[in-house]
């Protein structure tokens, strides 16, 4: 059995090998900005009238999927492969193991690291799994906007 020549796989040296082409065409496929979770919140928040929001925002630490900078409302659509969702608990691949498990620890490490800098610079953060907005995004958007509804409504105003 001859080598396979693998070279056209490689591009950017962060991910292992594909054992196959197609394994590659998938892996390409990934997307992250604008995934179809993403799509689904942010029309679900616009139609509750919720607009207005910033996509990854530069200036929020961490880079929020969605963010209203205004509120300091920071919102992260996460993919339940790449983020190993709680509640999904997907496999791992059957191949690389080593190298998956220590890439999703890092994507873990890296949320959590993304949360804490918000919280602590006095944002509100909301982490919605791809499994939870593919059932109901319009209940995912109503939960940002009942947090919004509270914080509104206890704010005092003086009127001079």
């Amino acid at each position: 059995m001859g080598e396979q020549d693998t070279t056209e796989y490689l591009r950017d040296g962060r991910a292992p090998i594909p054992k196959s082409k197609i394994i590659s065409q998938v892996m390409s496929a990934n997307r992250g900005k604008n995934t179809n979770p993403e799509l689904s919140m942010r029309k679900s928040l616009r139609d509750i009238g919720l607009s207005g929001y910033r996509l990854h925002w530069k200036k929020a630490p961490g880079r929020p999927d969605i963010s209203y900078p205004k509120k300091k409302i920071a919102i992260f659509v996460n993919g339940c492969f790449w983020h190993r969702c709680p509640h999904c608990r997907l496999p791992l691949p059957k191949s690389n193991i080593k190298f998956w498990q220590e890439k999703f620890n890092n994507n873990k490490l890296r949320d959590k690291q993304k949360k804490r800098k918000l919280e602590t610079n006095g944002w509100k953060v909301f982490i919605f799994w791809e499994c939870s907005i593919n059932e109901d995004a319009k209940r995912c958007a109503n939960e940002v906007k009942q947090y919004i509804k509270k914080t509104d409504s206890e704010k005092t105003y003086i009127h001079l």
